[in-house]
């Protein structure tokens, strides 16, 4: 009986399997000092529910000074600068991994939100974003009569 190593093919999607080939060809050329490493800071979690949606992101660090947080219609921004470290003669790094400068996220809600009913909490370096959907645009069960 013949055996393959190959893991079987998806038939579902035809272009899934282009997809991994791909994924592992982009890889093998990624470069070793960013592979692994996500390009868009902060990262951020979203759980959404029918009327809101939470927001949190890890942000070390920072003050609620340091955070500019905008809201319209269906984009989320975040923005915030972190202070230069200490520099000088006398400062020679081994490694800098920690985030420096200035960061800006935006990021797409799957429903608009109401900009009067956001409430942003920043706690042991956690900014937890709870924004509730208007009234007006929360969907609404339809009653069919019969004819």
């Amino acid at each position: 009986m013949l055996q393959t190593v190959f893991p079987p093919l998806n038939n579902s999607d035809p272009f899934s399997n282009m997809r991994r080939a791909q994924g592992a060809m982009n890889r093998l050329f990624d470069d070793p000092r960013t592979s692994g490493q996500p390009t868009a800071y902060p990262l951020v979690n979203f759980q959404a529910g029918q009327d809101s949606i939470v927001m949190t992101t890890e942000l070390p660090g920072l003050t609620e000074e340091d955070i500019d947080l905008t809201v319209k219609d269906t984009m989320l921004s975040i923005r915030g600068t972190y202070p230069e470290p200490r520099s000088g003669d006398d400062v020679v790094w081994h490694r800098r991994e920690r985030p420096r400068g200035t960061f800006l996220r935006s990021v797409e809600l799957p429903f608009r939100v109401s900009p009067d009913h956001i409430d942003a909490r920043f706690r042991n370096g956690v900014l937890t974003v709870e924004m509730q959907r208007p009234e007006d645009d929360k969907p609404r069960r339809i009653q069919i009569k019969a004819s």
